[in-house]
């Protein structure tokens, strides 16, 4: 009988949580309830995700019905895992670059070989460093907190960076930044920066670029911007547009599927989370 009641009252619960204008696809899987990064693959039709510090250094498959298909083990340890992309070719990279405090120095991104990614056994990685050239202190000023980073993605043979701030009236700033995608220690290069809102929920969690490289999408807390008609890699020079989710919650994984559907994830808290969603763009 107690086990009825409690189904009756998880599915009441569901059925009256409102989403907003974000679709449930499927519950993810408790291995994944600090998922902070998700890109999806073609290929199989399913999803490469991660969780941020203080889990497995590991990867995960998985489905759009939230079922895991693989785990490939990582000879790397999870500092603070944040996001995770792919290049044409098909090599995996992960973000290790969560940076709270701002004191980090040995921010990093993993490369994962494509033929290392069916393999049964911890796999060996690459790493690409790099440094920030405007922090000269370790960590810097309060009113100057720009050093955190939770999204990234690949695109012509280089990684852009999206930093999160940490400067109180500032928390919706980011900056974008290149790195060459190439083994080594690198000067990031500063393109540009925008500002989505002041508010602690603006902050950026999440990058990705449409397949067609005409669409990159931001991601915080209740909303998705979307920058499109931009001029090279300068992604903010173009048009800007905010689509709101009418829902809050620990939102710190995007992926495009296609040209204008995107997939995105939250993290488990006690008020829900640990769902992967989809929304369409217009």
């Amino acid at each position: 009988m107690k086990k009825l009641l409690t189904l009756f009252f998880l599915l009441l619960f569901y059925s009256c949580t409102n989403y907003g204008q974000l679709e449930v696809k499927a519950k993810l899987p408790k291995a994944l309830e600090e998922v902070s990064g998700i890109q999806y693959v073609k290929a199989s039709n399913s999803f490469w995700m991660l969780n941020d510090s203080g889990n497995a250094p590991s990867i995960y498959l998985v489905t759009e019905k939230g079922k895991i298909t693989r785990e490939v083990k990582i000879n790397s340890n999870n500092t603070d895992w944040e996001d995770i992309t792919l290049d044409k070719q098909g090599n995996l990279y992960i973000g290790n670059f969560g940076n709270n405090a701002n004191e980090r120095k040995n921010l990093h991104i993993i490369k994962v070989k494509k033929e290392d990614l069916d393999s049964d056994k911890k796999v060996d990685i690459e790493r690409i460093y790099f440094h920030f050239p405007e922090q000269k202190k370790f960590p810097p000023k309060k009113k100057q907190l720009y050093y955190d980073v939770e999204g990234f993605f690949e695109w012509n043979d280089n990684f852009y960076i999206f930093t999160k701030s940490r400067v109180p009236n500032e928390i919706g700033r980011t900056f974008l930044y290149r790195v060459p995608n190439k083994v080594g220690n690198h000067w990031a290069e500063r393109i540009a920066d925008f500002t989505t809102c002041p508010d602690k929920g603006c902050w950026i969690t999440a990058a990705d670029i449409s397949k067609d490289g005409k669409k990159v999408v931001l991601l915080n807390h209740t909303s998705a911007w979307v920058f499109s008609n931009f001029t090279g890699d300068n992604f903010f020079s173009g048009t800007a547009k905010e689509y709101a989710f009418g829902h809050d919650s620990q939102k710190e994984s995007i992926t495009f599927k296609n040209n204008s559907t995107i997939y995105l994830a939250d993290e488990e808290s006690k008020m829900g989370g640990r769902n992967l969603y989809v929304f369409g763009l217009e």
